[in-house]
């Protein structure tokens, strides 16, 4: 574990091996140690493996104001990491789950650093014609629905739910959008409702252990909830910053790995093939969707992950 200076602040990095750099970025509510089944064989293979806690997030520094979660300043995270470990040539990124936006973007504004791309379970849709707030507020909130984003919005009220008791807000947020929970229409539920509202009691899973969650709930008690949520809290400013990059593309490398399960992958229903869409907006992206896979896409499936994973990593 290193706390590396990455210019504005400082992370927190899992680095394993030598070689080319691969950074890889967690989402919501995770951390470094969602890439646990990928550091070691990355580094294998003969490259230095980072897995990094985002601002906000465990051993990483965690500023209060809402707009530094914005996601110019985690690209320049990601940036400056990039500087420290690997100054004379390019690095890889690999994101999942919000740790997927964060690379196809930093990869899309930033290509002079970065060779290629890997994201898994959220596809790249190009730089916004609108911030996503309209979107949910179009489709969920003035229809009466609840939106987990919309309910992320308000400052503190996510955070207090969370922070009560953050072993059973993860355990049930992780289960009820994996590959093993029974179908079923968890989140059709009314607006002004909780998030933990309708959510199915969490069953054993052979890939979130009690040790696992032993981890998560000791890294959430410590950071609270603020900085990860505040992340939720940027898509205007985020919308305003892309616009510069309006018709741009990921001219790079890129792999993209989804579930068939995993609500994020087809955008909450809006598309129905996500590889055909990155196309549009990363031409050279090869794609992968795996049979029965849920959100979590890396610790549900590490072996696939690793194989398609370390497969690309051969051929850039």
């Amino acid at each position: 574990m290193r706390t590396i200076d990455v210019g504005e602040l400082t992370l927190r990095c899992a680095v394993e091996g030598e070689g080319p750099l691969v950074i890889m970025v967690h989402g919501f509510p995770e951390s470094w140690y969602s890439w646990r089944h990928q550091i070691g064989p990355v580094a294998d293979a003969g490259y230095t493996a980072c897995a990094i806690d985002v601002r906000g997030y465990g051993g990483s520094d965690k500023p209060h104001p809402v707009e530094a979660y914005a996601m110019e300043q985690i690209v320049g995270d990601l940036v400056g990491l990039k500087q420290a470990l690997q100054p004379d040539s390019p690095a890889i990124l690999v994101g999942h789950d919000w740790g997927a936006p964060i690379v196809w973007n930093t990869a899309l504004t930033r290509p002079e650093h970065f060779s290629a791309v890997a994201g898994l379970s959220v596809p790249f849709a190009g730089v916004p014609s609108r911030p996503f707030t309209e979107v949910f507020h179009e489709h969920f909130t003035s229809q009466g629905r609840f939106f987990y984003q919309e309910y992320f919005q308000a400052e503190g009220v996510a955070e207090a739910e969370a922070e009560k008791d953050p072993r059973d807000w993860v355990q049930r947020m992780m289960y009820s959008i994996s590959g093993d929970v029974p179908p079923g229409a968890y989140w059709d539920k009314p607006y002004g409702a909780t998030f933990l509202q309708g959510l199915p009691d969490p069953q054993p899973v052979d890939w979130l252990t009690e040790a696992d969650m032993d981890f998560y709930e000791g890294e959430f008690k410590a950071s609270g909830f603020r900085g990860p949520l505040n992340r939720y809290r940027n898509h205007e400013r985020d919308y305003e910053w892309l616009q510069g990059w309006q018709g741009k593309r990921i001219e790079q490398p890129a792999l993209f790995i989804g579930g068939t399960r995993d609500p994020a992958t087809y955008l909450f229903g809006a598309v129905t093939d996500p590889v055909a869409l990155m196309k549009m907006f990363a031409p050279k992206v090869e794609g992968h969707i795996l049979q029965g896979v849920g959100h979590w896409t890396q610790q549900e499936r590490p072996e696939e992950v690793n194989r398609l994973l370390l497969d690309w990593l051969e051929r850039l």
